[in-house]
């Protein structure tokens, strides 16, 4: 009988073979460098696979806002929000997101992770209904599968396709109980970059009784006129999407996770959801550090104006190369290139051009769809653009011939 290690050794080789064991590396971000600079390897890089879209991430005053909660609070919060963890500094957080949010209450979580394991998991269960986007983040997957809810998901994008679904997914009452269906979507989809059809989502939500969540962690920060993310960009109420995750290690550079509603809404999470309710609270100086981040990003809409503004140089510049582009209009910038093999070469070309590019393969994206994802920052430079445009001419040259299939992904 083989052993565990025996067995774990079998399924590396396998990934190996796939082109699918993933690599971690160690980033040193040290001043001088720059805010979009790191050292990988003894490398100097400058970071195009970073999420810190507003460049908040190394901003002094947050740095400064995260040392002196420190230095009040103590660095841990020693115990559940329930308990004895949640403070003055949690307390005020959740009520700017709230303000930002244009939403009644907030409720914070240590990650995005648990804000949708929480969202969904307590809204819906067994006999429920959940439908969810073929290109949701794996979150919420786990989210609906965890649930216990009947899992359905709908093509990519597709509004009709949900509705269609939603007509035919009946939910069974439980104990009595009203059924739920959640009509649940990525606000901005984190590896093509891409919004949901929001609207349409909301109107065949109305239309058959279900409710609308939406997973806005790329779009928070970044999208709509005062940077209240996809919601705001489309013109959607509150009301329409009732169930609003955000995130807080993007655009505004820190740590952690929330969920926005109205008061019964989050009253209930805080009563309920399993990932807030058994996990110790977010730390003291982390909160602190937030807020200053959201300050910062309400008062300095300069950071989202540049950021689109270097976007539209980028997608200027790739076409003038005859780099094939996706549709996104968002930081977020994907290169597909086919198979995970021919997303590594490029990968390492630009590694070796000074340029740090992940190269995203199954099962983070879906068969034959290995890509390289770019992401832009408010702190990138006209320059840095330029050359990074250059350079990934050259890297897409080298996998102008990606295999036109590969082998199944292992989704272990």
């Amino acid at each position: 009988m083989d052993t565990l290690r025996q067995l774990a050794e079998a399924r590396l080789a396998e990934l190996d073979g796939l082109h699918l064991r993933r690599v971690r590396r160690t980033a040193s971000y040290a001043e001088p460098e720059g805010a979009t600079h790191v050292r990988v390897e003894g490398r100097r890089l400058v970071n195009f696979c970073g999420n810190d879209y507003l460049g908040l991430a190394r901003h002094p005053q947050v740095a400064e806002a995260l040392r002196e909660a420190a230095a009040r609070w103590g660095v841990g919060s020693g115990a559940s929000h329930l308990v004895t963890g949640h403070g003055l500094e949690h307390e005020q957080l959740e009520s700017e997101l709230a303000a930002f949010t244009r939403r009644e209450r907030a409720l914070l979580f240590s990650t995005g992770y648990m804000a949708n394991l929480a969202a969904v998991g307590c809204f819906a269960g067994a006999g429920d209904v959940v439908l969810l986007d073929r290109l949701s983040h794996a979150s919420l997957i786990d989210a609906a599968l965890l649930s216990r809810a009947r899992l359905r998901r709908y093509a990519h994008a597709d509004a009709a396709a949900a509705e269609r679904l939603l007509q035919g997914a009946a939910a069974r009452p439980r104990d009595g109980s009203t059924p739920v269906r959640l009509l649940a979507t990525d606000g901005v989809f984190s590896m093509d970059g891409d919004l949901a059809p929001l609207p349409a989502l909301a109107a065949a939500a109305r239309r058959h009784g279900a409710y609308l969540l939406v997973d806005d962690a790329h779009g928070l920060g970044v999208l709509g006129a005062e940077g209240r993310g996809s919601l705001e960009s489309l013109g959607l109420s509150a009301e329409e999407a009732p169930l609003l995750v955000g995130t807080l290690g993007k655009a505004f550079g820190t740590f952690g996770a929330f969920v926005a509603g109205s008061q019964a809404l989050i009253e209930l999470l805080m009563q309920r959801a399993r990932p807030y309710v058994y996990t110790t609270a977010l730390p003291h100086p982390l909160a602190a550090a937030t807020r200053a981040a959201l300050s910062l990003a309400q008062r300095e809409p300069w950071r989202r104006e540049r950021l689109r503004a270097l976007t539209l140089r980028f997608r200027t510049a790739a076409r003038q190369r005859g780099i094939a582009l996706s549709d996104s209009t968002t930081p977020i910038q994907p290169i597909l290139l086919g198979s995970a093999e021919a997303a590594l070469i490029a990968s390492r070309a630009l590694f070796e051009a000074g340029l740090w590019v992940a190269a995203i393969r199954p099962p983070t994206v879906p068969r034959g769809a290995s890509r390289l994802r770019i992401t832009l920052s408010a702190e990138h430079t006209e320059e840095e653009i330029d050359t990074l445009v250059a350079a990934l001419a050259g890297a897409c040259a080298l996998c102008s011939a990606p295999a036109a299939s590969e082998p199944e992904a292992l989704a272990r």
